[in-house]
């Protein structure tokens, strides 16, 4: 038995897998984090990879767009869960909207009101094409990063800081992480698993859910490139990091989270083990472990590849159509700037440029997590970052999160997301605004 344990022990640590680690992992953070000089432009390698795609091949980028729209706003239909629940019913149909929407972008037809530089050809061409390229490509990339250890090793890392500042498992760390790397789904669908085999509670599934569920780096750069903040890419990534952490830490203290039950999906839990020993030993001894049992790297590409262009699918659609609703009720109507009230003492108070709106960005936030990058997009600088950050540490939003979290066996109201999302807003713009002023 002991040398059994001891030749897996040994697996784990072969060259190869060392190898695997190491270099595969290097490679993940290299094209998501270290930002490189090309042509006088100083971005991420991801960026400027999509950047070079979209204008190698200019005329088909638009009709790219075009058919992974169609796509997903049949697919729902062509697999037949349309109508699973109320609020699939209701994305299902706003994704045949975004068909209707994508027709009138690419012919340029519909009412001149539409077709204004700041409706219509705005979402398309500045947000769906540089998302619909971004997101698969990025895909590629996380196989990299998420494949092969680093993710379980940065998990083992961070356990004894997750019971004690956010009140979850050391295990969360890892959809916290996945969610970052990848998108809120991918940690929606680890905590939703994870949750129903016993191993987080009903609060913790929630706190998760709500607290670390959100957009991922790939999103977070078309979000960077709307409001000209590529230039300070890293500042910005990992201030918003940070700041969305910080906020689940104070929201999982405050009611409705604070009062969510502390049973299981199961009955019984299966509560984490403690690991003995020196913490970065265990930490690589996991990551190795994962490394050994991970897939060839082209079969993890081609399934991340394949993942990455569902969610693709799916998301373009939803951002057409909310995302056109959400800028027709933020020109043509006041609904946008009454809830902005909701935030406007704050902003005000903080001393954010054009504090109204501010306030109002920050309300928009909640149909869709792109639309405040849009309506801040001429803003001054400070105000761009604190909405860029506030856009991403809300993490909840209607065109997508909401519904993947309501489609969770999670036990969590759409009125208790909505006030941790009120909570969140008002949290990230207090934490957002001073670091703004201090860096820029």
């Amino acid at each position: 038995m002991e040398k059994m344990s001891v030749s897996k022990k040994e697996n784990h640590y072969s060259l190869q897998n060392l190898m695997k680690f190491f270099l595969f992992s290097a490679i993940g953070i290299f094209m998501f984090f270290i930002p490189i000089s090309i042509g006088g432009k100083s971005t991420i390698p991801l960026d400027h990879l999509v950047t070079a795609i979209r204008s190698t091949l200019p005329p088909m980028a638009p009709i790219y767009a075009l058919i992974v729209i169609i796509l997903g706003g049949i697919r729902p239909f062509y697999l037949k869960t349309w109508n699973k629940d109320k609020v699939t019913t209701v994305f299902s149909l706003l994704k045949l909207l975004g068909i209707v929407v994508a027709f009138m972008a690419y012919f340029k037809l519909g009412p001149a009101s539409l077709q204004e530089p700041d409706m219509i050809p705005f979402l398309y061409d500045k947000l769906v094409i540089p998302v619909g390229l971004i997101v698969p490509v990025g895909s590629v990339f996380l196989a990299f990063l998420v494949g092969y250890g680093l993710l379980e090793f940065i998990g083992v890392l961070m356990r004894p800081v997750m019971r004690p500042v956010w009140k979850t498992p050391g295990r969360s760390a890892v959809d916290a992480v996945a969610s970052f790397v990848g998108s809120y789904s991918i940690g929606l669908l680890i905590t939703n698993r994870v949750f129903k085999e016993g191993k987080y509670t009903v609060k913790e599934a929630c706190i998760i859910a709500t607290g670390f569920s959100t957009v991922s780096a790939t999103f977070m750069i078309v979000v960077a490139k709307t409001l000209g903040l590529m230039e300070i890419w890293n500042v910005y990534f990992w201030s918003t990091l940070v700041i969305t952490f910080l906020v689940t830490a104070i929201t999982v203290r405050i009611k409705p989270l604070s009062s969510k039950s502390d049973s299981y999906y199961t009955g019984e839990g299966d509560p984490e083990k403690e690991l003995k020993g020196n913490l970065v030993h265990n930490a690589l001894n996991e990551g190795l472990k994962a490394v050994s049992v991970s897939m060839p790297l082209g079969k993890n590409v081609i399934e991340n590849l394949k993942d990455g262009f569902i969610m693709t699918m799916g998301i373009l659609p939803s951002i057409l159509s909310v995302g056109l609703l959400g800028l027709v009720l933020a020109k043509y109507t006041p609904v946008f700037d009454v809830m902005g009230y909701i935030f406007y003492p704050f902003t005000l108070l903080l001393r954010i440029p054009e504090p109204m709106l501010a306030a109002k960005a920050s309300a928009l936030e909640i149909a869709e997590m792109f639309l405040p990058a849009l309506l801040v997009a001429n803003a001054p600088m400070v105000t761009k970052f604190v909405i860029g950050v506030v856009s991403v540490s809300s993490v909840l939003f209607f065109s997508a999160s909401i519904p993947c979290i309501l489609s969770t066996d999670i036990p969590i109201t759409l009125p208790e997301i909505l006030i941790i999302w009120v909570e969140r807003t008002i949290l990230t713009l207090l934490l957002a605004a001073p670091l703004a002023f201090f860096i820029l």
